[in-house]
Parts: C-alpha cells; sequence; structure tokens
C-alpha cells in the first residue's frame, strides 16, 4: 500500500512539475501566479500521501506550513496587483 502511496505523490509532483513550465512561460501575471498555486496544491497533496506512506507525523506540519505560504502568496499577489501594498 505505501509503494502504491509513493507513486502515486510521485504522479502529482509530476502533474505540478508540468504546470512549472506555465508559470515559466505565462504571458501575465496572473497566470504565473495560478501556475504558482498549482505547484503549491501539488507539493502539499504529494506530501500528506508521503507522510501517510511513511507514518512520519512531521511531514503533515511540512504540508501545512507550505498551505500557509501558498495562501499568504496568493494574499500578496492580489495587494500587489492592487497597488495596496502598505505604502
Amino acid at each position: 500500500m505505501a509503494e502504491a502511496l509513493l507513486l502515486a505523490a510521485g504522479l502529482i509532483l509530476l502533474a505540478a512539475l508540468a504546470g512549472l513550465y506555465r508559470a515559466l512561460r505565462g504571458p501575465a501575471a496572473a497566470d504565473r501566479m495560478m501556475a504558482a498555486q498549482l505547484l503549491c496544491s501539488g507539493g502539499i497533496g504529494a506530501l500528506l500521501l508521503v507522510a501517510a506512506a511513511t507514518g512520519m507525523a512531521g511531514v503533515v506540519d511540512v504540508a501545512l506550513v507550505l498551505a500557509l505560504l501558498g495562501a499568504f502568496a496568493s494574499v500578496a499577489f492580489v495587494l500587489a496587483a492592487r497597488g495596496l501594498s502598505g505604502r
């Protein structure tokens, strides 16, 4: 069962890395931000699958921190796009 979870985590990472192409080539800043969110959620999913496969509870904490960083990055992007960066 652990091998299947690790395989699924690898496939999720490959799909998320395919979004990296869009992040590098996106014509607009919004496209790049959405690609970064795809990488973040793919990383979270892969980390949670790895945690379930290996039984390491610390990996779940890393996934939670990554989720918080992704949310804060989205908020920062919206504020920067609106020109509300705190000036």
